[in-house]
């Protein structure tokens, strides 16, 4: 795979893994047209590791005052508690699923356009809708409204969907304010993701070559660099201006994408 591909769809997963418009269906897209064979798609999941370690990095510090105050505070408990709680359905069928997800569901280019579609008018709608929050601040969201969100965040195990578009739209509707919905998206990201990665390193290990490597480190320092810059600035961008852009470049993307498959085909460069 040349380098310059490598380093785009490290800068795609991300630019977009935080936002709500699929970084997954962004990548497998890419992939898709560039022509770029990846056994198992464990290129576009290993190089989420460095989306991971931008949000760590970014939240650092957050991170060790909660780590400080979880044995004296039970507000801290409570707030670890829901997002482990919010983690677990994703974890279990994201296990059960993994074979039929990699294998069927990664594979449906025109899935994805019709989702990436799908999603963008659900983010403009519901960015429009006149919700009254109830919760503004993420460290105070009830195990219960975490528990909801994560079975919210299931639907992006269909690609195209979005994992924070999924977590996001479930939060606002059930009766978060934006930012803290992003916010509450930006810590279930971390188990998550985690956890996707971790799972797909154990099942491809054998099948990753020298030449896999150097490539998956590449996207992941690119992937780290961008995913900084997103995760530094998103908090402040929603809360001024919502998630309508975000819906839009959706609706963009997967229209042109439907449009290149119904004129190219869906055939996968990379063949059966």
């Amino acid at each position: 795979m040349p380098t310059w591909q490598v380093i785009l769809l490290g800068l795609l997963e991300g630019l977009t893994e935080f936002i709500p418009v699929s970084s997954t269906g962004h990548i497998l897209l890419a992939g898709h047209f560039l022509g770029f064979c990846s056994p198992g798609k464990t290129f576009e999941v290993l190089i989420q590791l460095g989306a991971i370690l931008a949000i760590l990095t970014v939240y650092s510090a957050k991170l060790l005052r909660l780590l400080v105050d979880l044995p004296s505070d039970a507000r801290s408990r409570r707030f670890v508690y829901s997002i482990l709680l919010a983690f677990l359905p994703a974890a279990v069928i994201g296990a059960l699923g993994h074979s039929f997800i990699k294998s069927v569901l990664f594979e449906s280019p025109m899935l994805i356009c019709v989702m990436l579609i799908l999603g963008g008018i659900v983010l403009l709608i519901v960015d429009r809708l006149p919700l009254q929050p109830k919760y503004v601040e993420v460290m105070d969201y009830p195990p219960s409204l975490a528990f909801k969100i994560g079975l919210c965040q299931c639907l992006a195990m269909v690609p195209g969907v979005s994992r924070s578009g999924a977590t996001i739209v479930g939060a606002l509707l059930l009766g978060t304010d934006k930012r803290s919905a992003a916010e509450f998206s930006f810590f279930l990201a971390m188990p998550t993701m985690a956890g996707a990665f971790a799972y797909d390193l154990y099942k491809n290990w054998s099948g990753i070559e020298v030449s896999d490597a150097t490539s998956i480190a590449i996207g992941f320092v690119m992937a780290f660099i961008s995913a900084v810059f997103v995760v530094r600035y998103l908090l402040d961008y929603v809360s001024r201006h919502g998630f309508a852009l975000f819906g839009w470049w959706r609706i963009l993307v997967g229209g042109l994408g439907l449009g290149a498959l119904l004129v190219l085909g869906d055939a996968s460069a990379c063949g059966p």
